[in-house]
C-alpha cells in the first residue's frame, strides 16, 4: 500500500428516505477542521437512489466535493450493497481519512467497509485530531472511551489507509450553513450483482413518535438515581416546563425502568450539547460525563459534595434535589 497515494478527508453522508441525517453535517464540520491541517479538502460520499439533489445541502454545510452513488439496489439501506458502494469509492478515489457516523447504520456499515478495503477502524470516537504518532507526522489520532468508559484511549492507524473512524452523533459541531455554496458533484457508477448475500426487504414498518429528541434541546433537566423513584421525575418535568426545556436521565434511571432509553444521556445513551444542563441527583460517573460535559452551562444538584459531577459543573448546589428542585421551579415561575 503506497500511503502517499491516499489524499483527502472523506465522510459518509448518511441519508434515510432521501433526507440527510444531521450526523453528516457534523462530520463535514470536523472534516473541514482536519482537512485544514492537512492542506486538503472534504468529500462527502452520498449513497442511495435518486439522491443527487441532496448534494446541494452537503455543499452548503461545507463539503468541497460530493461523490454520488445512485442505483435502485441502494433505495433502502442493506449491508452488502452499501458496503460494496462505499468500498468501491474508497478503492477508486483513495481517501486518506474516512469518517462514518456511529449511528445504527454506521455501526453496521463502517466495520464491513474497513474489512473490505483492508484497513483498521476506531469505533465510537469522541475526539479527532491530526498529530504525530511514533515519529510519523500528520496522523489521525482517534480518541474513544474504553473499558466501559473507565479510561480514554487514543488510537492511530499509521500503516494502512484510509484511516477510518466512526464518530458519535452530537459530539462534533456542524458549520453554519452558507446558502448557495456549491461543491463539485461526481457521479460514480459501480456494478451491483445481487446474489445470496443481498438481503431482500419484504416490508418496512416505521415507528411513529411525536417525542422530541433530547439532542435538539437547548435546555435539559436531567435526573439520576438520586431522584429516588419514577414518581419524583414529575418535579423535573415541572422545572423543564418552566424553563422551556426537556427532561433527560442517566443510565441508572433507564436500568430501573423509570424513563425510556431515548432519554438517556451518556456513553451508552446520547451525547448532548444544550445551552443549559441541570443535573439532579446524578453523581457524575465518567460514562455520563462523556455525554454532557460539552454543555454550555452545567448546574449540579447533589447531596454528596464530593460527587464527580461538581468537577465539570459551572454552578453547584449541595443538597437534596427532591427538596431543591420544587423551590427552584417556584422561583422561576414567580420571576416570570
Amino acid at each position: 500500500m503506497a500511503l502517499e497515494d491516499y489524499k483527502g478527508v472523506f465522510i459518509y453522508a448518511q441519508q434515510v428516505d432521501n433526507k440527510v441525517d444531521n450526523i453528516a453535517y457534523e462530520l463535514i464540520g470536523k472534516g473541514k477542521e482536519l482537512a485544514s491541517v492537512l492542506g486538503t479538502d472534504v468529500t462527502a460520499v452520498l449513497v442511495g437512489d435518486n439522491v443527487k439533489s441532496l448534494a446541494d445541502d452537503l455543499a452548503e454545510y461545507g463539503a468541497d466535493r460530493v461523490i454520488v452513488v445512485e442505483d435502485p439496489e441502494l433505495k433502502e439501506y442493506r449491508t452488502e450493497p452499501y458496503t460494496h458502494a462505499v468500498a468501491s469509492v474508497i478503492n477508486e478515489f483513495k481517501p486518506e481519512i474516512m469518517l462514518v457516523g456511529a449511528t445504527a447504520i454506521g455501526r453496521d456499515l463502517g466495520p464491513r467497509v474497513s474489512a473490505r478495503v483492508a484497513t483498521g477502524l476506531t469505533a465510537d470516537c469522541t475526539f479527532l485530531e491530526i498529530g504525530d504518532f511514533r515519529g510519523k507526522a500528520n496522523q489521525l489520532l482517534m480518541t474513544r472511551p474504553a473499558f466501559g468508559g473507565n479510561t480514554i484511549a487514543t488510537i492511530a492507524c499509521p500503516d494502512n489507509r484510509p484511516q477510518m473512524a466512526t464518530v458519535r452523533p452530537g459530539v462534533m459541531q456542524k458549520l453554519e450553513r452558507v446558502p448557495g455554496r456549491k461543491a463539485e458533484v461526481v457521479e460514480y457508477k459501480t456494478e451491483f450483482i445481487p446474489d445470496n448475500k443481498y438481503v431482500e426487504i419484504l416490508d418496512i414498518v416505521k415507528e411513529v413518535s411525536n417525542a422530541a429528541d433530547i439532542m435538539d434541546a437547548k435546555i435539559l433537566v436531567s435526573g439520576g438515581r438520586g431522584m429516588g423513584n419514577a414518581e419524583n421525575f414529575k418535579m423535573l418535568e415541572e422545572l423543564a416546563d418552566a424553563l422551556g426545556g426537556m427532561v433527560s436521565c442517566s443510565r441508572a434511571v433507564v436500568d430501573a425502568g423509570w424513563m425510556p432509553k431515548a432519554m438517556q444521556v451518556g456513553q451508552t445513551g446520547k451525547t448532548v450539547r444544550p445551552n443549559l444542563y441541570i443535573a439532579c441527583g446524578i453523581s457524575g460517573a465518567i460514562q455520563h460525563l462523556a455525554g454532557m460535559e460539552e454543555s454550555d452551562v452545567i448546574i449540579a444538584i447533589n447531596k454528596d459534595e464530593t460527587a464527580p459531577i461538581f468537577d465539570v459543573a459551572d454552578y453547584g448546589i449541595v443538597g437534596d434535589a427532591k427538596k431543591i428542585v420544587p423551590k427552584l421551579t417556584e422561583a422561576i415561575k414567580n420571576a416570570k
